[in-house]
């Protein structure tokens, strides 16, 4: 969460890079209510930003218990798990998935024949359609950009 500087956005690569991870514990699911994202430039070449839920890890900066807020300000705080292999944002490693999940996806695609290249993504699940992430699992927001570009992603979830 931003406190006196900005929101800093991260460098996606060209490869595959989980931006943000989200771990539940062994004692609670959650509920993905939207999620979303925002890059610096419309891709020269085609690219695909997901959300998915994995069995395994990817190692990450961790994420530090002030910067998971609750949508409601007096609900207790975020039981996420925290640390390099739990909820965190920027993977420098994607580990090796076994189970995956696919929830969303949007593609950029720079030739105009699929999806707009715009520089922002949202989505909203509808309350019945809203996916839930099993306990001991990860939910990540994942980028394989054409070419490397800033990016800023977000999820809102219940607990």
């Amino acid at each position: 969460m931003p406190t006196t500087a900005a929101q800093a956005k991260a460098s996606t690569g060209a490869v595959v890079k989980t931006m943000l991870q989200l771990a539940t514990p062994s004692t609670r699911q959650m509920q993905v209510i939207s999620w979303g994202y925002s890059i610096d430039t419309p891709q020269a070449a085609a690219g695909i930003v997901e959300l998915l839920q994995t069995d395994v890890a990817a190692t990450v900066t961790a994420h530090v218990a002030s910067g998971l807020l609750s949508l409601d300000p007096n609900a207790p705080p975020s039981l996420l798990t925290l640390g390099t292999a739990a909820t965190g944002y920027t993977a420098s490693g994607e580990g090796v998935p076994t189970a995956t999940r696919v929830l969303d996806a949007y593609l950029h695609d720079s030739g105009g024949t699929g999806a707009s290249p715009a520089n922002t993504y949202s989505y909203q699940f509808m309350p019945d359609e809203r996916p839930v992430v099993a306990v001991s699992k990860f939910l990540r927001v994942r980028a394989t950009m054409g070419t490397s570009t800033g990016m800023l992603c977000w999820v809102v979830w219940d607990e």
